[in-house]
């Protein structure tokens, strides 16, 4: 996969790509989390394919005092909530005691919103002891699903895989120890921006998200 170089016509083509190489996957009646907004049509094509559950997988990154855009760590939400730091961060920033736990409460309230804006009232999916793919429309430097896989993984689902239609070597290197595997289509050494690898990469609506989830609850066989 290294130095393979893929172009897509939009997400859903690449979630149709993306779905027959995770189709050896169909058996273990996964749940396939998408980090929206544009991991969410990908995972619609996934989900589809292989008549499994689809749902969100809400990233909120905390960041360091007065330099909001340095991550010192993030929270993944589901069943369980989980948050991610980085010590190494933390150390360099020196966060005022309680900070952290003051910047938890808001970014869980923000992760409360969205939820209800994307799902309702809708529990997030149980994904203990399951096997749990992440889809997201591509990666460049990896930071937010890396703290997303970390979280799910806190929430022990039985096998962690990670999806996407395309991302650089070096951040798929980087993230291999994350998870237990990691399906990629296109790896390409000269990596450019996510969107340059799509034909058509215009962004995804609050309302496309709504459908697609929507879509999916309907369209899924009652187990």
């Amino acid at each position: 996969m290294i130095g393979r170089a893929e172009t897509f016509l939009d997400r859903r083509d690449a979630g149709s790509r993306l779905a027959a190489a995770l189709e050896r996957f169909k058996a273990d009646k996964p749940v396939i989390l998408a980090l929206p907004r544009g991991g969410v049509p990908v995972a619609f094509e996934v989900a589809r394919a292989l008549a499994a559950e689809l749902d969100l997988l809400l990233v909120r990154k905390i960041g360091a005092p007065g330099h909001q855009e340095l991550a010192i760590g993030a929270v993944v939400d589901g069943k369980n909530p989980q948050l991610v730091l980085n010590d190494e961060i933390i150390a360099r920033a020196v966060p005022p005691a309680g900070y952290i736990e003051a910047e938890q409460a808001r970014q869980l309230a923000e992760i409360e919103r969205r939820r209800q804006l994307y799902r309702g009232d809708a529990p997030p999916p149980d994904t203990r002891g399951r096997t749990v793919i992440v889809v997201d429309d591509g990666i460049a430097t990896g930071a937010t699903v890396k703290a997303a896989l970390r979280g799910v993984r806190q929430n022990e689902p039985r096998r962690l895989i990670l999806a996407v239609p395309v991302a650089p070597p070096g951040t798929l290197e980087e993230l291999a120890h994350k998870c237990d595997e990691i399906v990629c289509l296109s790896a390409p050494e000269r990596f450019r921006a996510v969107g340059s690898h799509y034909v058509d990469f215009d962004q995804t609506s609050d309302g496309e998200v709504v459908s697609l989830l929507a879509e999916a609850r309907a369209a899924r066989p009652a187990i």
